[in-house]
């Protein structure tokens, strides 16, 4: 369901199931996932920190935690996630989100390319 960008399916679907199996961390990775293409972000993010704190290794919820704080504009907060996903994965995507976040955080200053003299 969440393939066919069905999430709303998904939600009633997954919600029973995690009522009957709470901590089945596959059913919560799609919960969170049907949270984010819903655009219920701050659900998405509470349900992936508890995630990525139970595994911290787990690549997809550490990227798909950056990826929900960076939609809810804390950039500051993304980055150390989007980072650590980047730096695990070798995605190159993952790496792209990290330039991207970067940037519109102001993290990346605009300093003078090498050997340019005009800086002064």
């Amino acid at each position: 369901m969440l393939e066919r960008r069905a999430p709303a399916e998904a939600l009633e679907v997954l919600e029973p199931a995690l009522a009957e199996e709470p901590g089945n961390r596959g059913l919560r990775l799609l919960r969170a996932w049907a949270f984010l293409m819903r655009a219920q972000l701050q659900r998405a993010t509470d349900e992936l920190t508890e995630l990525v704190e139970d595994d911290p290794s787990d690549v997809w919820a550490r990227h798909a935690l950056g990826r929900s704080l960076e939609r809810q504009s804390r950039l500051r907060e993304a980055l150390p996630h989007l980072r650590l996903a980047a730096a695990m994965s070798g995605d190159p995507e993952h790496e792209l989100a990290v330039l991207r976040v970067e940037r519109m955080s102001g993290v990346l200053d605009d300093k003078p390319a090498r050997g340019d003299d005009t800086a002064g």
